[in-house]
């Protein structure tokens, strides 16, 4: 009896010690992986623009852009062709069925109309909407088979990659917040709500951390100078580092960001790369 009550125990005491490697050898993977991530530079690629850039893409009126350097690729935004979406991918080397994620701003067009034909390419992706937009079309994206996620509040989206949540009256929008080793990066769609609002909102969800860039459109086309001076001083007030403004910015507006930011100003047309290593 006592034979068998100690071959029993030494049996759990090893199966416990086996276990308890395994995990530990499963913990240190993971760690290593996310050292690997975190020593990668974030990437961000604008695949859809009304901006020129570079002359092999195709400028349009909208907004795309890849973010890649983390433990998932995501999308922002999928322009207004998806014809357009997808053929700039592949001159820039991207491929669609890489993307883990994708996020949309807002309803508008601009940044939606690429969704089908990106979705009919690759559907395995979640796709995270803010909650305010119309049924019929979280249902049209579910029936592709992706994942919908319906956006209220700010949320986690990866381990370094947050939504600002959707904000606005009329129109809901939500941005992109990005963590990296020298601040949070802000992108932005159209910014309807304002580009001082949804930096606010980035600041309270990311608490602590300098702005190390934002970029994206921030609708000042019908800005006046006194308008756009007092986001100027905001962004100097949140010790914004660099700013890349583009799609519905405006002239004048992105003549104003270039002065007052000189060399740390971005130019973030269509087929722009923006490489943020650990450096920079």
């Amino acid at each position: 009896m006592m034979n068998r009550m100690f071959c029993g125990l030494a049996g759990i005491l090893i199966v416990a010690y086996v276990s308890a490697r395994g995990e530990e050898s499963h913990l240190s993977a993971k760690d290593n992986e996310d050292a690997a991530v975190s020593e990668k530079p974030t990437v961000l690629t604008v695949l859809y623009n009304n901006i020129a850039g570079d002359e092999r893409c195709t400028a349009a009126w909208g907004m795309s852009c890849l973010v890649e350097g983390g433990a998932k690729t995501v999308l922002f935004d999928t322009g207004g062709n998806g014809r357009i979406l997808l053929r700039n991918m592949e001159v820039l080397g991207k491929d669609p069925g890489d993307v883990d994620i994708v996020v949309l701003s807002h309803i508008h067009a601009d940044h939606t109309g690429g969704l089908a034909d990106f979705l009919a390419r690759n559907s395995d992706v979640q796709v995270f909407v803010p909650d305010a937009f119309p049924d019929s079309l979280k249902a049209d994206i579910r029936e592709t088979g992706a994942e919908l996620v319906a956006v209220r509040g700010p949320q986690k989206i990866t381990r370094r990659i947050h939504t600002t949540g959707q904000i606005g009256m009329m129109l809901k929008e939500q941005a992109l917040i990005l963590e990296t080793a020298k601040g949070i990066v802000l992108i932005t769609g159209c910014s309807h709500p304002g580009v001082e609002n949804l930096a606010k909102r980035a600041a309270k969800v990311c608490p602590d951390q300098p702005f190390r860039l934002i970029t994206g459109g921030f609708h000042l086309g019908g800005a006046s100078r006194k308008q756009v001076d007092r986001i100027i001083e905001l962004f100097r007030s949140l010790e914004v580092r660099k700013v890349g403004p583009s799609h519905c910015t405006g002239a004048a507006a992105t003549a104003m960001f270039r002065e007052a930011w000189g060399d740390n100003f971005l130019n973030c047309g269509c087929g722009a790369v923006i490489k943020l290593n650990s450096k920079q």
